[in-house]
């Protein structure tokens, strides 16, 4: 039987809740009775610097990195952060991009302007780019911090787990003050693919 390894590549912005989304989606394949490989690079996350996280998962996963080229979905939870890592995405590879646009310094300092159009270049990538209002979707579940979540429902209809074990895990992974939040967040957020 062939080891099929999924690579999921989340990328966006210090404060976006890109590790905890991976930590996750992590849960829910292993819950599934995949082997999975995760790693993060956290740089300068609190100053609103670039978070990455590498999801790998298969029936036997040896390495926590996705090579360039290889990456199923690259999820972008900042716009301009999906430009950084198209070279990641294997031909006939998906990106789902969240509607967030947070400036860099550059361009809150006027010296440079905030790219437009980068929907349109992912797709000179791949032509599967699928946007997600997530802040809009947060917004309305309730808890703007959901945004994570909704991206990870956006995600979640490309990938072959039950929806059961999203479920589960969402419920031991929240606080009851922000479960219901979220679970709106991320049906929502199925619901925008």
């Amino acid at each position: 039987m062939e080891n099929k390894i999924t690579n999921i590549y989340m990328v966006g912005v210090g404060g976006q809740g890109i590790i905890r989304a991976s930590d996750i989606l992590c849960e829910v394949a292993m819950r599934a009775g995949f082997d999975v490989k995760k790693s993060e690079v956290h740089g300068m996350a609190q100053r609103g610097g670039s978070v990455t996280s590498h999801v790998r998962y298969g029936k036997k996963v040896y390495s926590p990195l996705s090579a360039k080229g290889d990456v199923d979905i690259l999820v972008a939870f900042e716009r301009l952060e999906v430009l950084r890592y198209l070279d990641y995405i294997r031909p006939g590879g998906r990106v789902i991009l969240s509607d967030q646009e947070l400036y860099p310094p550059i361009v809150n300092l006027g010296e440079a302007d905030y790219p437009e159009q980068v929907a349109d270049t992912a797709r000179r990538w791949t032509p599967h780019v699928q946007e997600v209002n997530a802040v809009q979707i947060a917004r309305d579940a309730g808890n703007i911090k959901a945004e994570n979540t909704a991206m990870l429902g956006a995600l979640s209809v490309w990938l072959d787990f039950a929806e059961e074990i999203w479920d589960a895990v969402f419920r031991e992974a929240f606080p009851a003050k922000v479960l219901e939040a979220n679970l709106k967040a991320f049906s929502q957020g199925r619901k925008a693919s």
